[in-house]
C-alpha cells in the first residue's frame, strides 16, 4: 500500500509554510493517482488552528486521489500537541469527497461534527480522543455504514470533553446497527465497568468477534459480569488491557479458557483514583 502522511512542525508554519500547499503539491505528482493512504498528521499548532484550513483544499483535489482507502486526519504525537488540546471541526464532508474510503480516523475531538455519518464503503471508523462528546455517539448510532466492520471509540474523561453517561453508550450495543461489526471498541473510559457490565450481555455480542474495552478503569467489578456471560465465552477475543483488576481477578481469566488480553495491570492511588491511558 503506497502512503504518505503529510506534516507541518511548528517552525515550518512559523516560517509560512501551509498544509493546504502541502496537499497540492502532492495532488501534483504522479503518484497521485495511485496513493492508497493518506495521513494528515500536524497541520500547524493545532491547538490553535483547525483543519478548516485545509479542508477546502482536500475536497477540491479529492478526485486526484481516486485510489484513497485510508484517511487519518489529526496524527500527531503529544510533543506536537496534547490529543485534547487538538482542534477538530466539521469532518462530515470528506465522507461525501472520498466514496472509495474504507477506513476512516481521526484525533482529536474538541469542535468535532460528523453529522450525519454516511458511506457507502466505509469499513472501518476510529476516533482517538481524550473525551468524546455524546453528540459525535449520537451520529454514530444514527450513522448509515453498512460495510462498517471496525468501530473503535475513545471514549475518554470528562475533563477532555466527554460529557455523556451510559445512555448514551447504550446505542451502540445494539445487535444490527451495523450489519457486519465484528469488532467493536469502546475503551479508554472513566465508566469502563459500567460499560463492562452492560456489554456483558448486550444484544450486539452475537455478531462481534472481538471486544475491546481497553485502556479504561476496568476492575473486578466490571471483570465479574464479562466473566459470568456466556456471551463472553464465544468471542475470538477480548482485549481488557490496562485496567485495575486485582491478581486474583487475573487469576480467574486465566483460568477461564476466554482467548483475553489482561495485561498492563495498573494500580489505583491511595485515594483509589483510577485513570484511563489517554489522560494527560
Amino acid at each position: 500500500m503506497q502512503e504518505v502522511k503529510l506534516t507541518v512542525s511548528y517552525d515550518d508554519y512559523e516560517n509560512g509554510i501551509r498544509m493546504e500547499t502541502l496537499i497540492r503539491e502532492l495532488a501534483a505528482k504522479p503518484e497521485a493517482g495511485s496513493l492508497e493512504s493518506l495521513i494528515i498528521g500536524d497541520w500547524g499548532q493545532a491547538y490553535e488552528n483547525s483543519p478548516d484550513e485545509f479542508m477546502g483544499t482536500l475536497i477540491e483535489l479529492a478526485p486526484s486521489f481516486p485510489s484513497l482507502k485510508k484517511l487519518f486526519i489529526g496524527d500527531m504525537g503529544f510533543e506536537e500537541c496534547e490529543v485534547s488540546w487538538i482542534i477538530q471541526t466539521d469532518l462530515t464532508p470528506l465522507l461525501a469527497a472520498f466514496p472509495e474510503l474504507k477506513s476512516f480516523s481521526v484525533k482529536g475531538s474538541s469542535g468535532l461534527s460528523l453529522e450525519p455519518i454516511e458511506h457507502a464503503k466505509l469499513e472501518e471508523l476510529i476516533i482517538i480522543c481524550g473525551g468524546l462528546p455524546k453528540s459525535v455517539l449520537a451520529s454514530i448510532a444514527r450513522a448509515k455504514l453498512p460495510e462498517l466492520r471496525k468501530l473503535e471509540l475513545y471514549l475518554g474523561v470528562d475533563d477532555y470533553g466527554f460529557d455523556g453517561s451510559l445512555q448514551d453508550v447504550l446505542p451502540l450495543l445494539e445487535q444490527g446497527l451495523f450489519p457486519k461489526l465484528v469488532y467493536l471498541g469502546l475503551k479508554d473510559s472513566e465508566i469502563q465497568d459500567e460499560i463492562a457490565k452492560a456489554a456483558a450481555e448486550a444484544p450486539i455480542l452475537d455478531q462481534l468477534e472481538i471486544l475491546d474495552l481497553s485502556e479504561g478503569t476496568l476492575s473486578d467489578e466490571g471483570a465479574e459480569a464479562l466473566l459470568a456471560s456466556d456471551k463472553i465465552k464465544k468471542l475470538k477475543h477480548l482485549n481488557l488491557s490496562y485496567h485495575y483488576m486485582t491478581d486474583d481477578m487475573l487469576i480467574r481469566w486465566k483460568r477461564s479458557g476466554i482467548p483475553v488480553d489482561v495485561s498492563e495491570q495498573q494500580q489505583s492511588d491511595e485515594d483509589d483514583w483510577r485513570y484511563p491511558s489517554l489522560t494527560e
